[in-house]
């Protein structure tokens, strides 16, 4: 899978009587239980954990949900989490000095990962910015974390590094069709690559990333 292109504290009302404490519902321990082991299935396509590793992996991690046009990560600021979508979709964007306007880094859909990963790295201020398209549900996991968790469970390194060489691979791909394909070209080789996405974003941001107006997008798609 590509890398290109969220948790609820839950407070716990303190009583005299312990037996008063409420717990999350099972409905809310099943939802966690199964975004968990949604991304357990991602992972287990690379490397099989065991048992006692996928419940250690389980703790590592919290859920998020966000609405239509929250941000992720706002441009200056530090990604302090690695993030995995479950359901939802969102743009990476920075603005254009010059124009004034959006342009679009990358797109990421169910299954995908939605991080600036320098930053995340390093953590040091991101220079762009990421915002869902619609309401995404993500496991997040914070940068202290992410450490302990490759450190207990050495075996991940091996998905990670498999995730980021997937990733860059993806950019020195769409550099060679940026500089080399027609604009046609390029349409049609996301549309062939990323059927879904095409589907569920606004033409406007596609054609953003393309490299190309809006207008001129319309004009390839009835072609």
């Amino acid at each position: 899978m590509d890398y290109t292109y969220l948790f609820q504290t839950r407070k716990l009302k303190y009583t005299s009587n312990l037996s008063d404490i409420r717990k999350p519902s099972n409905t809310l321990h099943h939802q966690q239980q199964f975004m968990q082991s949604q991304l357990i299935k991602n992972i287990s396509k690379h490397v099989k954990l065991n048992p006692d590793e996928e419940n250690l992996f389980d703790t590592f991690w919290s859920e998020k949900v966000l609405n239509k046009g929250d941000y992720l990560l706002r441009n200056g600021e530090i990604c302090k989490t690695d993030n995995y979508i479950i359901s939802g979709s969102i743009k990476a964007f920075y603005v254009n000095l010059d124009s004034g306007k959006e342009e679009i880094l990358y797109f990421a859909i169910d299954d995908w990962w939605a991080t600036d990963i320098n930053s995340f790295q390093k953590q040091t201020p991101s220079i762009y910015s990421i915002q869902t398209l619609e309401k995404t549900k993500l496991l997040q996991i914070h940068y202290q974390s992410f450490q302990k968790m490759l450190a207990s469970i050495p075996k991940l390194e091996r998905y990670f590094r498999i995730i980021l060489e997937s990733y860059i691979g993806s950019l020195q791909r769409r550099i060679i069709f940026n500089n080399g394909y027609t604009a046609e070209q390029r349409y049609l080789e996301f549309l062939n690559r990323y059927p879904e996405i095409a589907k569920r974003v606004p033409q406007y941001l596609l054609a953003s990333y393309l490299g190309m107006s809006p207008e001129f997008l319309s004009r390839i798609k009835k072609n």
